[in-house]
């Protein structure tokens, strides 16, 4: 399992970037929130759906960071320079924290989640999940609760787009507006 801390270090693709997080404590959001605005990239980060290309790391590009409490997943949401989400990308995790610096942290469970703007949730790194299982580095348990976190999100918050595109917006706006205060 790795630990990947959520000023997203490992991309080193991005080389200017300015990082915003705040825990957030209301009755609609628990947990970590993060804004990253991106300046200045190697090169321009692509994914292939659809016979589409879609660009998920640029200059000008916003990251939104959701790390809900008590909850084994966390969410990026890729926003254009025109603030229209180009895609999700969901990372199931077996568990959360703060570093002393406070940038917050995630354990990586392998399996993901993207999720496109017309509602398409494709996983990745299946392989990746099951791999681990066979070498040892994680328990069945751990196995087990990356598939059901999967499932859970699939058949709940990922089933309508737009009660994702509307949860990730209500994010987006506490943590903009706890920026600017």
């Amino acid at each position: 399992m790795k630990k990947y801390r959520l000023a997203y270090e490992d991309w080193t693709c991005i080389l200017n970037k300015d990082v915003y997080s705040k825990r957030i404590d209301t009755n609609f959001f628990q947990g970590y929130l993060g804004l990253i605005y991106i300046h200045e990239v190697l090169e321009p980060q692509i994914w292939h759906f659809n016979g589409e290309d879609i660009i998920v790391c640029d200059k000008e590009m916003r990251w939104l960071t959701i790390l809900p409490q008590d909850e084994f997943y966390c969410i990026t949401v890729m926003f254009n320079e025109k603030d229209e989400i180009v895609g999700w990308y969901i990372d199931m995790i077996a568990g959360q924290g703060t570093d002393s610096d406070g940038v917050a942290y995630i354990d990586d469970l392998y399996l993901d989640l993207v999720v496109y703007p017309d509602g398409t949730v494709l996983e990745d790194d299946m392989d990746e999940l099951e791999e681990a299982l066979l070498q040892g580095d994680i328990t069945q348990e751990l196995f087990d609760l990356a598939i059901n976190t999967g499932k859970k999100l699939k058949n709940g918050l990922l089933s309508e787009i737009d009660v994702l595109k509307e949860y990730t917006m209500k994010c987006f706006n506490m943590i903009a507006s706890a920026e600017n205060n």
